[in-house]
């Protein structure tokens, strides 16, 4: 009987070997395939094969690539939870605390963004990425000394970061402090005189200081550099509608409008010039056209198209 036993425990093992190595096969194939699909541009194929893989193997870096996936994909929601469970098998694996970091900031959990942030930073003291989130969530939710604190410490630790640059700048103009934001926004140019969400910083500020000719240079400069950016022609086609030269205004947005038909902004702005020219018929054209394009403007303009402040936004980084 101790033979047999034997020989029939040696067979299963064999068995059982042979099955491991099949399914180790079967993993790899499964992961390079997604990997390459997922290069060429065919998701929905890339995640079934993830998928797959995963159900054969718990496979920490085939785990990232379904998340990474899920964010191109814009599933946060799915890719948060993924690296929850990928934070727990690697507690210390510095990467996905910091892809967790941003994904939590696009599902606009600044709780979770902090906490993230701050487990970064616990693996790694002097991140500069961890403090610019913590930064960004500390400004949302309406904590802008923090905020600024924050900025200033990745700053400190490399000074070439002009993304820390523009955001403390943007919150220090929220702030009406001039001067401090000014110095940020000179410490960008320097480093590339050509930086667009600098120089329309600067266009705002220098609204702030009084000196709309310096602004208005500077929004030409910003469209002659980017013809596609739409608030560069539209906060100047505001500023030339302000200055009562509402056809000049209009010449802008035509050109707003060739470059991008879909800019409700451009329609709303150059509404309000044909308004300043008593055009009201082709101003309530602009107006439709206006809210077709960004329904949710219509509280906001609340029926007083022709009346509304003519104000430049701060939200260069879109924050």
């Amino acid at each position: 009987m101790s033979i047999f036993k034997a020989l029939f425990s040696k067979k299963k093992e064999e068995t059982t070997s042979a099955t491991s190595k099949e399914e180790e096969k079967k993993f790899d194939i499964l992961k390079y395939d997604g990997m390459r699909a997922q290069r060429i541009g065919r998701p929905d194929y890339a995640e079934k094969c993830y998928t797959q893989a995963l159900e054969l193997q718990q496979d920490f870096e085939t785990m990232g690539y379904l998340a990474q996936l899920y964010v191109q994909t814009n599933r946060h929601e799915e890719a948060r939870k993924l690296l929850l469970e990928m934070s727990e098998l690697e507690p210390s694996h510095l990467q996905t605390r910091l892809n967790l970091t941003s994904v939590c900031y696009a599902l606009e959990d600044y709780t979770g963004t902090t906490e993230a942030a701050k487990q970064a930073l616990a693996l790694q003291p002097e991140n500069t990425t961890a403090y610019l989130f913590l930064a960004k969530a500390a400004h949302r939710t309406g904590d802008d000394i923090m905020s600024i604190a924050h900025l200033t410490k990745c700053i400190m630790t490399d000074e070439t970061i002009t993304e820390a640059r523009l955001l403390r700048a943007e919150v220090l103009l929220s702030l009406a402090q001039t001067e401090e934001a000014q110095k940020d926004i000179e410490a960008v140019l320097a480093i590339d005189e050509q930086d667009e969400a600098a120089l329309l910083l600067r266009a705002f500020l220098h609204l702030r200081q009084g000196k709309p000719a310096e602004a208005e240079a500077d929004y030409r400069l910003v469209i002659a550099l980017n013809p596609f950016c739409e608030q560069a022609y539209t906060e100047l086609g505001m500023l030339l509608t302000q200055q009562e030269r509402a056809e000049e205004a209009i010449e802008v947005l035509n050109d707003a409008i060739e470059q991008n038909p879909s800019s409700a902004a451009a329609y709303r702005e150059r509404g309000r010039a044909y308004m300043a020219l008593g055009n009201k018929e082709q101003a309530a054209q602009d107006m439709k056209q206006s809210l077709e394009l960004a329904p949710e403007q219509a509280e906001a303009l609340n029926g007083n198209f022709g009346n509304q402040p003519l104000v430049q936004q701060t939200n260069v980084l879109g924050l």
